[in-house]
């Protein structure tokens, strides 16, 4: 009988599993915390709101515009503009030397039920209309389960002509130098 109410050496040892459930709360709050503490910055403008910082701005080095010596690249004025133009939605990935930019999903403030993804492919160094290709991506939660459905028909060619737009502003700013 006194066997049975005394635990046994290797229950002893492990922990109770209601201690290692509050332990882990505990670690998973602190880390939460330093890495909340990592988003403050002192770039503040008048407003007090944080300054937007695009860390992408600084990776751009093979984005050049039609210099013949470069090996690879895309326009710079498009990269640019592209960038510029999709600043809004999170970007997940973007490489400038193979023209590449794809973005995370980006639920509009509006509508909480709706998301929409982009990939954007600078394809040439050359700025023409044919150097961009564009792809959206839209999903609508129906019972809990993102499901994919069809954009609008003009949503690609409507952002299309904005970067269009931009990278000759762009240019036309550089004196129209390529």
């Amino acid at each position: 009988m006194l066997r049975r109410l005394m635990p046994s050496h290797a229950a002893a040892s492990r922990p109770h599993p209601m201690l290692l459930l509050k332990w882990m709360s505990a670690a998973t709050a602190v880390a939460g915390i330093c890495l909340l503490s990592g988003c403050s910055s002192s770039d503040r403008t008048r407003t007090g709101l944080a300054a937007p910082h695009n860390h992408l701005l600084a990776e751009d080095r093979g984005a050049s515009g039609g210099e013949a010596s470069l090996k690879g690249g895309v326009n710079a004025y498009l990269w640019r503009a592209a960038l510029d133009t999709l600043s809004f939605m999170p970007v997940a990935t973007a490489d400038a030397e193979g023209g590449i930019i794809l973005t995370d999903w980006y639920t509009p403030p509006a509508t909480h039920d709706e998301r929409f993804k982009i990939t954007a492919f600078v394809l040439d160094r050359r700025l023409r209309s044919d150097a961009l290709r564009l792809s959206v991506f839209r999903q609508l939660k129906q019972d809990g389960t993102w499901v994919d459905t069809p954009p609008a028909p003009n949503t690609a060619s409507d952002i299309a002509t904005r970067i269009l737009s931009r990278a000759r502003k762009l240019r036309a700013d550089n004196g129209n130098q390529d």
